[in-house]
């Protein structure tokens, strides 16, 4: 899983969850890592640990500058990019700057790749691709229509990448994320994921709001799963793996009622208040998938993906980081 040389990898949007854990674990294993982030969602806080490592670099500057992006990928060997603005909710509110983003942002990112000749360019897609198909698994070669702004971005994405790896020989990986969570994921503001704003709520003895009935369910996966994809993603050198996407998650679904069971359990080992904590229940939400689980077959096959945690394992690492380190 680990590169044979030190190397220089750029991970864009490394002041974020998942970057800047991405960030920490390549800097553990002896890589050279620049972050390029505006800190528009991501924090400084989550670099804090490591800004001062001598084989870490901080660009602050935006993907949808052109300068900035160049500027990043001088003498870079790999890039993760994982830059982009998140949220169903957030895209059908503001479309055009998810898209500005998303779509401008990423082409950006690969012109500058190209250019600039880096050896493989591995990207956050999402499991939002999938949009309206019903079947379970959600297999990487069939897909439905999008149902909201933000899947559509993530779609063009993959198709970039796919053009690009035919048209120029830029080596892509796509990775679909299916609802990541852990560690340093943010807890506050109007577009914060399930998982940490429940956890805040929970130690603040409020009730969570679940979306419809609680009966949706989700292949929630754990960050340190998502961080081995990126490891093999980047390590892999089998050509046949490469310029094609792949399901990043657990591969088990669970509903949202068993989450906010799971996170009850958990959190009141530390304060048992929590376990009386009562669920409200609200609307069903504009653009949901109603569910998702991934086959993860592909990524086994071909990268030797072996997922170490589930839901429940995750959660109890979640819980425990974020009870030391927010409440």
């Amino acid at each position: 899983m680990k590169l044979n040389a030190q190397s220089t990898i750029l991970i864009t949007g490394g002041a974020g969850f998942i970057g800047s854990n991405l960030c920490e674990y390549f800097l553990k294993s002896g890589q050279k890592v620049i972050c390029l982030d505006n800190f528009s969602t991501g924090h400084r806080h989550n670099l804090k640990d490591f800004i001062s490592n001598k084989n870490f670099k901080l660009i602050e500057g935006d993907i949808r500058n052109m300068s900035d992006c160049n500027l990043a990928v001088e003498e870079v060997d790999y890039i993760l990019h994982q830059a982009a603005l998140g949220s169903v909710p957030r895209s059908i509110n503001d479309p055009i700057t998810t898209n500005d983003v998303n779509v401008t942002g990423f082409l950006n990112m690969l012109v500058a790749a190209r250019d600039a000749k880096v050896k493989r360019f591995i990207y956050a897609a999402s499991s939002s691709t999938y949009g309206d198909s019903e079947g379970l698994p959600k297999v990487e070669e069939v897909i439905g229509k999008p149902l909201s702004p933000y899947a559509i971005t993530k779609y063009v994405n993959e198709l970039y990448a796919e053009i690009f790896g035919k048209t120029y020989g830029l080596e892509t990986i796509g990775l679909r994320y299916f609802n990541v969570f852990g560690r340093r994921q943010d807890p506050k503001g109007a577009y914060a994921a399930v998982i940490p704003k429940f956890v805040m709520q929970l130690m603040n003895y409020e009730s969570p709001v679940i979306n419809g009935d609680g009966n949706y369910s989700r292949d929630f996966t754990y960050i340190d799963n998502v961080i081995q994809m990126n490891a093999l993603a980047i390590s892999s050198d089998d050509s046949e793996a490469i310029n094609t996407v792949y399901n990043t998650a657990f591969g088990d679904r669970n509903t949202l009622n068993d989450l906010v069971r799971y996170l009850k359990k958990y959190l009141a080992e530390f304060d048992s208040k929590i376990a009386d904590v009562p669920i409200v229940y609200g609307e069903t939400r504009i653009g949901d998938i109603p569910h998702s689980l991934a086959s993860i077959k592909k990524a086994k096959m071909m990268l030797g993906y072996n997922p170490e945690y589930s839901l429940k394992d995750g959660l109890k690492e979640a819980v425990y980081w974020y009870w030391n380190n927010l409440k």
